[in-house]
């Protein structure tokens, strides 16, 4: 083994560990996938999903992304939300975005090169939405913290208009979908009330949460 040893060893360490603390842990784990979560977030290497909520491996599906855009061309992200909820069934779909993202300040500067400046056109296009609200605040800051929660607002809003979710709810599938944001300042989860259940309220709840009142959060 040429390179990256120590990760091997960590691994070895973490799976005797775990063998310890529970022997039945991994074949229970190689049986069965029954998630009832989805979690859709930042690829950002601070905000390990499984750890912030404490779940163990197999109680929580997962998609990263830069910022945690939801974009209906992207058919690895489709695709894992098609299986979660037709497959897996899970019950909750989050849309998790954290304070100083950095896909998040690049589109609000109009940084970036090559791919990673056309993946992200789509947070652009939400600060392009909301610039009237976002041009108001009192400091770079503040467009910075509310551009990260509006952008989760837009992705819960997508998520939801997807024929995925549409068609699971027509057919009476218990499915909500939530949009939270994570503080990497202090450790903390915060949600955007922008939750939706079904098909008729997503006007409603969209147009509350986008206007609402910024959030005010242990800066990251």
């Amino acid at each position: 083994m040429r390179v990256l040893s120590e990760l091997f060893d960590h691994n070895r360490q973490w799976a005797e560990r775990i063998k310890q603390e529970d022997p039945g842990f991994f074949d229970r784990l190689k049986n069965q996938q029954s998630p009832e979560f989805l979690w859709i977030g930042c690829a950002d290497s601070r905000v390990p999903a499984n750890q912030i909520v404490d779940l163990a491996p197999g109680e929580l599906f997962v998609h990263r992304n830069v910022a945690n855009v939801v974009v209906h061309t992207d058919f690895n992200c489709l695709s894992v939300l098609q299986y979660a909820v037709e497959v897996l069934r899970v019950r909750h779909v989050m849309v998790v975005g954290h304070y100083g993202c950095g896909g998040v300040r690049a589109a609000l500067e109009g940084e970036g090169s090559g791919l990673i400046r056309n993946w992200l056109r789509h947070v652009r296009d939400v600060y392009d939405k909301h610039e009237d609200q976002l041009v108001s605040l009192d400091s770079e800051q503040a467009r910075f913290d509310r551009l990260c929660e509006l952008n989760v607002m837009e992705q819960v809003l997508h998520v939801c208009q997807t024929s995925t979710v549409q068609d699971a709810w027509a057919r009476g599938q218990s499915l909500s979908v939530h949009g939270w944001i994570y503080s990497v300042a202090d450790g903390l989860l915060r949600d955007l009330d922008v939750c939706m259940t079904s098909a008729d309220e997503m006007g409603d709840i969209y147009a509350k949460a986008v206007g609402a009142t910024p959030s005010s959060p242990a800066r990251s």
